[in-house]
């Protein structure tokens, strides 16, 4: 393969690297903060690409209008199931252990009482809209590559939220309290910081992230409501890569994660794409369970 070759086979992987990020950060926030594992999260990225779809086709808006409405939307029902199922569970789980379970179950029910939602509202057939799809060519040393324009604004609109949110949660006195609360959620609570009022923002926050992915996909891919599931696993895999609750390590799992499979399925089968994914998940599991992105803690 020539230099100009492997750079387009780079830059395709991390614009969808980029996605990965945007909802495995959301999901991290989750887990990371309250300990809800919301397997659920998917689910919300798909009604994302929904609602933007339903406007796109309905009103010929531009879906770029979607990404704050799908944020917005998004944010508020993740405060409100936050308020009706989780919240109930901290105050009744006797310890962490029987609310990260009970969690799971509620998150469970969750993902199938959407799925089935929007499959009776908008049926199971592939949905989808053209928007911007013509090539763009790129020059690039010894030669040049070709991208369609919506992934190329997909991937940067990806990261740019990505990018927010990680300077959100280490320049602000909010992120700051967000990471107080991942490192001693006991000591954050002596010194004042309200969990009570964070845990749903920030359980909103992950939800509307979720919302802008979807909103984001459904610019360059079909979407039906199947497509949560496995952006759901994607997003865990990302986690893994990345370390539970390091939003850095997250962004370059993601990113990590979409070159290996461009380059795994250049070099095998694209119907590789999970294997590949499966296998990396597995041997980060086994070789480093803390993550290829947080350092290990020292013993005493």
């Amino acid at each position: 393969m020539s230099f100009s070759a492997w750079l387009e086979l780079i830059a395709s992987g991390l614009i969808t690297g980029g996605i990965y990020a945007l909802v495995a950060l959301g999901l991290n926030l989750q887990y990371g903060l309250m300990r809800i594992l919301n397997i659920a999260h998917g689910e919300f990225l798909m009604v994302g690409a929904f609602l933007t779809w339903m406007v796109q086709t309905s009103f010929g808006l531009s879906p770029l209008w979607m990404i704050p409405v799908s944020f917005v939307l998004l944010m508020g029902l993740g405060i409100a199931i936050h308020w009706l199922c989780f919240r109930r569970l901290t105050a009744t789980s006797p310890n962490l252990d029987v609310f990260e379970a009970r969690g799971l179950m509620v998150a469970f029910g969750l993902m199938f009482l959407v799925q089935n939602v929007i499959s009776y509202v908008w049926g199971g057939d592939l949905r989808g809209y053209d928007f911007l799809t013509q090539p763009l060519q790129i020059p690039l040393p010894g030669g040049e590559a070709q991208f369609a324009v919506n992934k190329l604004l997909v991937s940067a609109l990806a990261l740019l939220f990505a990018g927010a949110l990680i300077v959100l949660l280490r320049q602000t006195l909010l992120g700051k309290g967000v990471r107080a609360l991942m490192q001693s959620p006991i000591g954050a609570q002596l010194v004042g910081i309200d969990t009570k009022r964070l845990h749903p923002l920030m359980f909103g926050i992950g939800l509307g992230l979720s919302g802008v992915a979807g909103c984001l996909l459904s610019m360059a891919y079909t979407i039906s409501p199947s497509m949560g599931e496995p952006y759901t696993v994607t997003a865990l895999i990302v986690i893994t890569l990345g370390g539970f609750g390091s939003m850095g390590g997250a962004l370059a799992g993601g990113l990590l994660l979409g070159v290996i499979e461009a380059v795994g399925m250049h070099f095998t089968n694209p119907s590789l794409k999970a294997l590949l994914s499966y296998v990396v998940f597995i041997g980060v599991l086994l070789l480093r369970p803390e993550g290829l992105f947080t350092r290990k803690s020292r013993k005493a």
